[in-house]
Order: C-alpha cells, then sequence, then structure tokens
C-alpha cells in the first residue's frame, strides 16, 4: 500500500513532507514566472497595457480552474489531481518563453493559471487531510512552506535575469525541477481511504453555495487576499510617492511583509493549540488592520516598514486556517470530504487577489493612495465580525444535525 500511515504523525511523516513539497512547488511555480514579467514583455514587445491584459490570463485561469477543481479531488483524489497538475503546470512553463505575442501569453498564462489552481486546491485538501490523520494543526506549517517557495522561486528569477538568461532558458530549468520533484512526492501524498476518525457532523451533503457558513468563511479569505494583493502590487508605489523612497527601498516594504508572514506561519501549530482557530482570525484581524493602518498613517519611514510588516503578522494565519475550517465544514461521516468546500473558499480568495489591486487602484484615482490603502486596513478587521458570524452558523448546523439524528 502506498501514501501515509496513520502512525506516523511526528514530523517525519513522509505525508507531512510530501505536502509541504507541493505547496513549496505551487509557490516555486508563481514565483518563478512573475518576476520574468519584463522580459515576457520585451520579448512579445508589448506595451503596458497588452501586457497587462495579457496577465490578467493567469488569474482568470485560477479562478476559473479552482471552481471545478474540488469536483475533481473528490472524483479522483488529491494525489492524482495534485500529481497531474503539477506536472502539467511544470510543462507549461516552458511555453511561455515561446510566446511571441500579447494574445499567445495571455492564453498560455490562462492554461498555466488553471494548471496552478487546480494544484492548490489539491494541495489544501491534502493538508486538510494530514490534519486529521495527524490530529495536528498544521496548515499554517504547510502554507508558510508556500511563501518560502515563492521566495525561492522570486530569487532564483533575479538570479536567472541577472545572468541574462532568456525566460525561455530560465523556465526549461525549473520545468524540469519541478516536475522531478512532483513525481518523486506523488506516492506519498495523503489520501482520504485511509481516514478512519469519528465524523463531525454537520451539512456536509449540501452545496457549498448554499451553506451561509462557507460564505463568511470565504469572506475572511477574500478581505486577507484583497490585502495581500493590494500590498504586492502597490506597496512600493506607496513607499516610493509618499515617503519619496528609492524604487529598490521601496521594493522592500512587501519582502518586510511577506518575511514575517512566513516566519508567524511556522509558529501556527502552538499558536492554533493555545487559542483556537477562531481567536487566531479575530486576533490576527486587529493585529493586520493595525499594522497597515500604521504603515499607511504614520510619517516616519521605520513606523511604514514595521506596520507592514506587522500587517504581514497579522494576515498570516487567514488563509490556512480558512482553508482548515472550510475542510472541517465539509467533513462526512465516514471522516472524508471537504473538497468542494475547500474549492469554494479557494475561488473566492483568487477573486481577492483579482479584484483587489485593481479596486485599490480606483479609489486611489478618486482619492488618493493613501485613503485606498486605509480602506483596505478596514477591509481587514472586517475578518473577527465574518469569523463570530461563521461560528454561529456552524454551531447552528451542528445543533440542526444533532436535532435530526
Amino acid at each position: 500500500m502506498t501514501g501515509t500511515h496513520p502512525d506516523r504523525a511526528g514530523g517525519r511523516d513522509p505525508g507531512i513532507i510530501a505536502v509541504l513539497g507541493a505547496f513549496v512547488l505551487n509557490g516555486a511555480l508563481l514565483g518563478s514566472w512573475a518576476p520574468r514579467v519584463p522580459g515576457l514583455g520585451a520579448q512579445i514587445g508589448a506595451d503596458e497595457g497588452a501586457l497587462g491584459l495579457s496577465l490578467l490570463g493567469a488569474s482568470v485561469g485560477m479562478i476559473a480552474a479552482s471552481i471545478l477543481a474540488g469536483r475533481l479531488c473528490a472524483a479522483f483524489g488529491a494525489r492524482v489531481v495534485m500529481t497531474v497538475s503539477g506536472i502539467a503546470g511544470s510543462a507549461m512553463l516552458p511555453a511561455l518563453g515561446l510566446a511571441r505575442s500579447p494574445a499567445t501569453l495571455g492564453l498560455l498564462l490562462i492554461v498555466l493559471g488553471a494548471m496552478v489552481g487546480v494544484m492548490d486546491v489539491a494541495m489544501n485538501v491534502a493538508g486538510v487531510t494530514a490534519t486529521r490523520r495527524t490530529g495536528r494543526a498544521i496548515m499554517p506549517l504547510f502554507h508558510a512552506a508556500f511563501s518560502f517557495g515563492t521566495l525561492a522561486g522570486s530569487v532564483g528569477a533575479a538570479v536567472a535575469a541577472g545572468q541574462g538568461w532568456a525566460p525561455s532558458r530560465h523556465f526549461v530549468i525549473v520545468a524540469v525541477i519541478c516536475g522531478g520533484v512532483t513525481v518523486g512526492i506523488a506516492r506519498w501524498i495523503p489520501v482520504e481511504e485511509l481516514l478512519r476518525v469519528p465524523a463531525e457532523s454537520g451539512r456536509a451533503g449540501r452545496a457549498p453555495f448554499r451553506r451561509p457558513v462557507l460564505w463568511l468563511l470565504g469572506g475572511v479569505a477574500l478581505c486577507a487576499s484583497i490585502a495581500e494583493g493590494a500590498t504586492a502590487d502597490w506597496s512600493a508605489l506607496f513607499g516610493v510617492q509618499e515617503r519619496g523612497f528609492s524604487e529598490a527601498t521601496g521594493a522592500l516594504i512587501y519582502s518586510c511583509f511577506s518575511i514575517t508572514m512566513a516566519c508567524t506561519r511556522l509558529c501556527g501549530e502552538a499558536i492554533q493549540r493555545r487559542w483556537g482557530a477562531p481567536r487566531m482570525l479575530i486576533g490576527g484581524a486587529a493585529i493586520g488592520g493595525l499594522g497597515l493602518a500604521t504603515g499607511v498613517m504614520a510619517p516616519s519611514p521605520a513606523l511604514t516598514f514595521t506596520g507592514f510588516a506587522v500587517a504581514g503578522i497579522g494576515l498570516a494565519y487567514a488563509s490556512p486556517v480558512v482553508m482548515e475550517l472550510s475542510g472541517a465544514a465539509g467533513r462526512r461521516a465516514d471522516g472524508s470530504g471537504g473538497e468542494r468546500e475547500v474549492a469554494f473558499a479557494t475561488t473566492l480568495a483568487y477573486s481577492g487577489f483579482l479584484l483587489g489591486p485593481p479596486m485599490v487602484g480606483g479609489v486611489a484615482e478618486l482619492t488618493s493612495l493613501p485613503v485606498a490603502l486605509g480602506a483596505v486596513a478596514v477591509l481587514v478587521l472586517l475578518i473577527g465580525p465574518l469569523t463570530l458570524a461563521a461560528g454561529t452558523f456552524r454551531r447552528r448546523e451542528l445543533s440542526s444535525a444533532e436535532e435530526s439524528a
């Protein structure tokens, strides 16, 4: 029998290591191509407007594919779906280096985004399986692996660009590495058939869009992803325009945000064991909103960096905890399930990454960039009430299930 074993709950569990590897790979794929956008733009001879439309393809592909990914995982298992999408995504990467027009690049990015999106859902489903099997709150650790994978991919892209490598040459090397690692870890990805745990009852059979608890949890993911996307796309410009930083110094703002987020996720298991998932989300929202507001409003350069770094700490647990809670809300009587619910939350999160940056740009155009980013800070604070409301609806579902049993 391949796969993981129920008695291996420690840190050397090959299933946990395999899921960590999947998260690293997903982050590395994203982190490898995004920094090469200037080279891709020069390759296809596109202006900023045409290039921007092409880049929308990745987000469109992610959102469209994530809607179907839950059903694919339920039908074929997260292991198969993650392996196929990981290999296909790796294979698609070199194709970007062959694009010679904005339309071709956009179509290729739709396919690559779809593969990355399907892999994202599959690895989160596998992560939920690992948490159930081991009884450990390790979703934040998996998402930390994604953050470090993104960092590794971006560093590799910077080195490749610095050496003057064409995107095609760089992408072939990344594809070979990521495809090979995907094949190597595939057999250890946890599968639901190995679970024999008590059920967490509820309305797991209902379609996700009919359940208020999933809309509320998805709202948490949406708010967090809008804040992450806004920070990624606008923090450097904010530093240059509003604080007088150089372009290089302004770019470090997002680096501070990303590093504190990744490092905070490493501590997630201990914090969740002590405080519980709802308190993590509520407390994180308060910390994240305060940090982002400080970074935007405080005139001191030091406080700007500190504020965005604190925002990374506050937002670190939103995505992994939402995925864990969404999976729990879809748990069936045999201890399996949650694929559609995780996909639903992932789709809303991707929507935030797609819609957030242009929304901030629109508000900034009407008012100012500090006001727009301040509005994002207020949005982060909404995570607290959304979490409380989700808990209320979940308790009602469980109570209703007990009464009908």
